[in-house]
């Protein structure tokens, strides 16, 4: 989790002597990417379980593909409408207030979800989740800028990233568990049983995370005062490398300076690419799998299980080498590129089960792998005070498509009984974002500096 070489401005001392930054920094990353890796592992659990919940919705309530997709969509408006209201806090109230509010949150609405009896109020309790969650991306993210100079957090966004396919893995294998343990039961039925526990887990978070983590490094008394006088060293240099590396007035100075950019916007629209990839990944693969003739609930979960467990592996080892590189828009592209292909593929795979998990991989690892990379671009680019809502910004452009994106797969599996032309229009989504961040990105927007 730490990098041998280190990270020093090349016109200032490198802080106080002695200070063993590779130490420090290995030390920060055991201290606070744990907790945050196992929220943002719950934040997908609560927010993909509907995957597995669709059989016992559809069974009990009669939610057909277009209700789920709506009812997926509807979480991407509610997130939306308030990723940017929530992001614009961060910097007077902090991250870990910010974390807390947001955990507890989606806490309640998701075992409230539990409680829903019709269409209606199944796309309210989507949409207050969307609500609920918003701002915890991006809130993470500014957490991360005010621990690790950007040399060293794509690796640590990444170790972040690891809980979107940590949560795939576990999710899927709890939720099938779980459907499975409280099928036929008296009372509350399998996918009630399945929002009540899910829910849980982010309350007893919240309180985690007031207790362990801090802001700022200066309020860090785990560290010794040599260390957080390094750190401080680190992160200011870094803010003042920004600011020097960029023409006079076009610093970045808050959320008018960030919408008055047009990079902020060129990185929006390739988040739409992401974002539209990542549903495919997340909300689609138990679909796909069940097509596939996989119809009992547990298996369902352990196959949908699977393909996160090669794109843990794929991401981290993508994540160090644009850290070691330096280089961010070609590892994103690449692997956007394969994810498209490999949508592509599952589109004609057939009933073939072995080859769909085999391609759900392949798209999986791609996804996470890119993705970890392209969101270390906002922060590389961004100055402090406009780095929360400039991802937000970005952040809420993508969810746009991942709003737009369910309800379109869902609509075309109802017309034409298949998702294929839903993954092949999807795949072509992904490739304009490729083109676009390739051309309105350039190597020289995203000037990182180490020095060994």
């Amino acid at each position: 989790m730490a990098d041998h070489s280190t990270f020093t401005p090349p016109h200032t001392p490198a802080g106080p002597s002695g200070v063993d930054r590779t130490a420090t920094y290995r030390t920060i990353a055991w201290r606070v990417m744990p907790l945050l890796v196992i929220c943002y592992v719950v934040s997908f659990i609560d927010r993909t379980n509907i995957g597995i919940a669709q059989q016992g919705l559809e069974r009990d309530l009669g939610f057909g593909s277009a209700v789920y997709g709506l009812g997926v969509t509807l979480f991407f408006v509610g997130f939306i409408l308030f990723e940017v209201p929530s992001s614009a806090l961060l910097a007077r109230l902090g991250a870990r207030k910010t974390l807390i509010r947001i955990m507890a949150s989606w806490g309640v609405v998701t075992i409230a979800t539990s409680l829903v009896h019709n269409e209606v109020t199944f796309y309210v309790a989507r949409f207050l989740l969307g609500v609920a969650e918003a701002g915890f991306f991006p809130g993470a993210l500014f957490f991360l800028s005010r621990w690790f100079p950007s040399a060293r957090r794509t690796r640590m966004t990444a170790v972040f990233f690891a809980g979107v396919p940590v949560s795939g893995v576990l999710g899927s294998l709890m939720s099938g568990s779980i459907m499975k343990a409280f099928e036929g039961s008296t009372g509350f039925t399998d996918w009630q049983w399945l929002f009540v526990i899910e829910g849980i887990p982010p309350l007893l978070l919240a309180v985690a995370v007031m207790l362990w983590l801090v802001d700022e490094p200066e309020q860090a008394r785990w560290l010794s005062p040599e260390q957080r006088a390094a750190v401080r060293a680190d992160l200011d240099e870094d803010q003042r490398r920004k600011t020097a590396e960029k023409p006079s007035g076009q610093g970045h100075g808050g959320l008018l300076i960030a919408l008055r950019d047009p990079k902020v916007w060129i990185i929006g629209l390739c988040a739409c690419g992401a974002y539209t990839l990542a549903n495919a990944v997340s909300f689609w693969t138990p679909r796909i799998i069940a097509e596939a003739g996989v119809g009992d609930v547990l298996d369902l979960g352990f196959f949908s299980a699977l393909p996160p467990l090669l794109g843990i592996v794929v991401m981290l080892v993508v994540g160090r080498h644009s850290d070691r590189t330096l280089e961010r828009r070609w590892h994103a592209a690449l692997s956007w590129t394969v994810a498209a292909l490999a949508m592509v593929a599952l589109s004609v795979a057939g009933d073939d089960v072995v080859l769909v998990i085999v391609l759900l991989a392949v798209l999986a690892a791609a996804h996470y792998s890119g993705l970890t990379v392209f969101y270390s671009i906002p922060s590389i680019y961004l100055g402090e005070r406009a780095a929360a809502t400039g991802i937000a910004i970005v952040t809420s452009m993508g969810s746009f498509a991942a709003a737009a994106s369910p309800s379109l797969l869902g609509f075309i599996q109802d017309r034409t009984g298949s998702l294929s032309l839903g993954l092949q229009i999807s795949a072509g989504i992904v490739l304009l974002a490729v083109v676009l961040l390739l051309l309105g990105v350039r190597a020289g927007d995203l000037r990182e500096r180490r020095t060994s």
